[in-house]
Order: C-alpha cells, then sequence, then structure tokens
C-alpha cells in the first residue's frame, strides 16, 4: 500500500498520531510518505489538532482511493485503533523528532474545567495507558503529554519512571499544583528537568494553588525562580483584569514566573492582549513592574 501523511496544522511540534500510524504501515511493508499535493496514493491520513478557527482545512482534496481524517480539529470522538496507538512512534518522520521520545502515560483528567476537552475527549480520571518503555527507547529527551498526571493513583511511579530514564524530560503540560504531594515532588527533584510549569486557572482554586505552590518551593531541591518555574494565568476567561494582575503580581512576588494565556484570543478586549504581552515579554516584564505603568 502506497500511503499518504498530512499535518493539516503544520505547525512545528510533531504530530503524534501520524508518527504512530507511519510505523504500523511501515511495519507492514507499506511505503509511506508525508503526502504531496496532486500524487496519488492508496490511502491518505489528514491529522489535525486545532479546529477550523485556528487550523483551516486544506485548500485541495488529496489525490487517494481512501482518506481517513481524525484529531481532535475533527471531533472528538475518533481515536486510533488500540494496534496504533501503543505501537512505538516513527520518531525519522519529522526532523524535530530526532532523538525526542513522545507520548502519554496518563490520559484523562478529573477538573472537567469548560475550556478544556480533555475531560469530555479521554473521561473524567486520569488513568495510565503506557509504561515509558512503550514510546522511549533510549532518546535524550523526553517530551510528556499527559493532561493531569499527578492525579494518576500510579503518579509516584509513572514519575519514577521518568526519573530512572535520565533523559531530560520537558512535561509539555504542567503539573497540578493543586494536588501535588511530597511524593511527587520527592520524584521530581529527581527528573532531569530544564524548566517547570503549573497553573493558576480559576481564582476560586487561590487557596489550593498557592498552598501547592509554596510546598513545591519549600520542597524542591532546584531554587524556584523566573529562568525556572512558570505558572500559566488563564485570562479573558472568567476573571476580571484585577483578578488577572492579582495573580501575576502574587505568583512574581513568590518567585515564580507568571505567563499569561488569553482564552478565545481572537475575539479578546485589546486591554487583555496588551497585558499578556507586558507579562510574557520578559524584558518589558522585569523593567516595568506595574501593568498600569505599561499601559499609560
Amino acid at each position: 500500500m502506497n500511503v499518504g501523511l498530512i499535518d493539516v496544522d503544520g505547525g512545528p511540534f510533531p504530530n503524534l498520531a501520524l508518527m504512530k500510524i507511519s510505523a504500523y504501515h511501515k511495519a507492514k511493508g507499506d511505503s509511506v510518505e508525508m503526502a504531496i499535493p496532486l500524487k496519488r496514493y492508496d490511502r491518505v491520513y489528514q491529522s489535525k489538532v486545532f479546529t477550523e478557527e485556528y487550523t483551516p482545512d486544506l485548500w485541495y482534496t488529496p489525490m487517494a482511493d481512501e482518506i481517513i481524517k481524525g484529531g481532535t480539529g475533527y471531533g472528538l470522538q475518533n481515536a486510533l485503533p488500540d494496534e496504533i496507538e501503543h505501537i512505538y512512534p516513527d520518531y525519522s518522520l519529522y526532523e524535530s523528532a530526532k532523538d525526542r521520545a513522545m507520548g502519554f502515560l496518563t490520559r484523562g483528567c478529573p477538573r472537567g474545567c469548560d475550556f478544556c476537552i480533555v475531560s469530555e475527549k479521554e473521561g473524567r480520571k486520569s488513568h495510565k495507558v503506557a509504561d515509558l518503555e512503550e514510546f522511549w527507547g533510549g532518546e535524550k529527551e523526553i517530551t510528556l503529554m499527559d493532561p493531569n498526571i499527578l492525579a494518576s493513583k500510579d503518579a509516584v511511579d509513572l514519575l519514577g519512571q521518568l526519573a530512572e530514564s535520565k533523559a531530560w524530560v520537558d512535561i509539555s503540560q504542567g503539573l497540578d499544583c493543586r494536588i501535588i504531594k511530597p511524593e511527587h515532588i520527592e520524584q521530581i527533584n529527581r527528573i532531569k528537568l530544564k524548566n517547570i510549569h503549573f497553573a493558576w486557572d480559576k481564582i476560586e482554586h487561590s487557596d489550593k494553588v498557592l498552598d501547592g505552590l509554596k510546598m513545591y518551593a519549600d520542597l524542591s531541591e532546584r531554587k524556584v525562580n523566573k529562568a525556572f518555574a512558570a505558572v500559566y494565568v488563564l485570562v479573558n476567561f472568567d476573571t476580571t483584569m484585577e483578578e488577572d494582575l492579582y495573580r501575576i503580581y502574587t505568583l512574581r512576588d513568590m518567585g515564580y514566573d507568571p505567563y499569561v494565556m488569553v482564552y478565545d484570543k481572537p475575539h479578546a478586549p485589546k486591554d487583555i492582549k496588551k497585558m499578556q504581552r507586558w507579562c510574557n515579554a520578559k524584558p518589558i516584564f522585569m523593567t516595568t513592574s506595574r501593568f498600569e505603568d505599561y499601559r499609560r
């Protein structure tokens, strides 16, 4: 079979589903490549992570006897078959994936946040889906894509697997500081991390967020500072500008690096976008301590 793959989003981040599909077909002896427009294939897979608002669909129809579309950009109810989901990915598909492993140890999240699709797509429980060896084979870097690994009952063991790998680990979706425990931090201290990040999404979670961040700062063997520990701050969802600035200033005073994430950015007010630029452009943030001064 002659198979073509299309990464519809086309961003710099490798598409994990396509790498697994590639591995599956190559193992069957099929010919696999990133699809070339106007070239005919027996089957084409189109993978899209983002919705139409952020990633328009293809401008052309691939020339193929069969076209299979998948990914959250096409809906939440599609998923890879088990024989593909649990295969070792073909990292050679992307230049940027060389010597970097990517995958999930857990899926799902108990939170059910209104702004997040994970609980609807993967369930309202964080559950183990793999051991590290399923997608890591000695690569120097690991990108962990779990939505909420700390909510899993297997969190300590899975964090220990990451530590034992001795690879550099990027926990790309962050860690839930509301439920972090000393035994989690003990394992995190053993993991090779270039940075770590948490999130402070809702103002009503302030007490739990601050307790968790303080615990991590107290027990971490790495100094919490702006170069290492970031906290995502969700804005333009259900908080006021005053609540946004309270979170930003509080995090900065604690030594953390606040990083503003704008919900529905295309339709966000100008002041919200200005606040994001002020906070996230670190040379500006470090020299202009108050947003009110930057806005003037």
